[in-house]
C-alpha cells in the first residue's frame, strides 16, 4: 500500500510540477521565451530553410545565449506583434521595431541594435524622388509599422495596408501600386532579389532617433535588463558588428554599435 501511495503521490508531484512551468511561460525566468517576429523582411528577419534568422533574429539568439535563456521564434503579422507582447502572447518582439514615442504606450523597448532608412520602392523612371511627389499615388505599406505611419502623414497620398512585405512587393510588381513604402535595406534586398523586375529606390528618408529595439511587456523588467546586459556585452566584444556584417553587406554598421561604442540607448515611457 505504501508503495502504491508512493506512485500516486510521485504522479500527482510532478503533474503539479509541468504546470508550475506551463505557467511559467511569460516569466523572463523560464529556460524559453516565445519570440513573435516576421518570415519575409530580410536581411533583418525572415525565414530560410525553416530557421527564423535575419540580423535581429540572431543577435537575440546571441543574447539569450549570454543571459541564461533560450528563445522560440513564432511568426505572426507585425499589426499584431506589439499587443501580444503586452497581453503576454510573445515575451519578446524582434522584428526591426522602430521605438517610437507611440509604441513606448503600449510596450517597453531595449536599447537599440540597428539604424535605419525608410526608402518608397517604385517603377524605374517613376522619379518619384521628392515626398512632394508622392501626393495622390498608391502607396503600399505594413500594416502599423513606422512606414504606415510615414505614409498617413503625406499630403494626397491614398494608403493600401498589407499584413506582410510579401503581399505588398507583389502588388507593387503587378502594377497596383506606385509605391511600396519600407525599410531601405527591406527595400534593396527585394531589389537585389529581383533584378528581372524593374523598379528602383525613390524618396528616402531617415530615421532618427527611434532605433530598432526588442519590445518587451512593461511589467517584465527583468527580461528588460537582461536584454540590456547582453546587448552591451555583445557590442563591446564585437558580436553585434560581426553579426550585421553577415546580413548587411553595404550599409555601415552605426558607430555607436561599433566595439567601443556608446550603444543606443532608448529612454522608456514612464509607468
Amino acid at each position: 500500500m505504501r508503495s502504491t501511495l508512493s506512485k500516486i503521490a510521485a504522479v500527482v508531484t510532478s503533474g503539479a510540477l509541468a504546470l508550475t512551468l506551463a505557467a511559467c511561460g511569460s516569466d523572463s525566468g523560464s529556460t524559453t521565451l516565445r519570440v513573435g517576429t516576421l518570415s519575409d523582411a530580410p536581411p533583418s528577419i525572415y525565414l530560410e530553410n525553416g530557421r527564423f534568422t535575419g540580423y535581429d533574429n540572431e543577435l537575440l539568439r546571441d543574447i539569450a545565449k549570454r543571459e541564461g535563456f533560450e528563445v522560440e521564434f513564432v511568426g505572426t503579422e507585425f499589426a499584431g506583434l506589439l499587443a501580444g507582447v503586452a497581453n503576454g502572447k510573445f515575451d519578446i518582439g524582434s522584428s526591426s521595431i522602430s521605438s517610437t514615442e507611440a509604441r513606448k504606450k503600449t510596450v517597453t523597448f531595449s536599447n537599440g541594435y540597428n539604424t535605419g532608412f525608410t526608402t518608397v520602392v517604385t517603377a524605374k523612371g517613376a522619379n518619384l524622388k521628392a515626398v512632394g511627389s508622392l501626393s495622390g499615388k498608391r502607396l503600399g505599406v505594413v500594416q502599423g509599422s513606422v512606414q504606415d505611419e510615414f505614409a498617413g502623414k503625406v499630403a494626397g497620398a491614398q494608403v493600401v495596408r498589407f499584413p506582410d512585405y510579401n503581399a505588398g512587393f507583389a502588388q507593387l510588381k503587378n502594377g497596383t501600386l506606385d509605391g511600396w513604402v519600407v525599410p531601405q535595406d527591406i527595400g534593396q534586398k527585394y531589389l537585389d532579389q529581383n533584378p528581372a523586375v524593374p523598379l528602383e529606390l525613390g524618396y528616402t528618408v531617415e530615421d532618427k532617433d527611434t532605433p530598432s529595439a526588442f519590445a518587451v511587456a512593461k511589467k517584465n523588467a527583468d527580461l528588460l535588463n537582461k536584454l540590456n546586459d547582453g546587448l552591451a556585452k555583445a557590442v563591446a566584444d564585437g558580436t553585434v558588428a560581426r553579426i550585421y556584417g553577415q546580413f548587411y553587406k553595404n550599409t555601415p554598421l552605426s558607430k555607436e554599435l561599433q566595439p567601443g561604442g556608446q550603444g543606443l540607448p532608448v529612454q522608456n515611457a514612464s509607468a
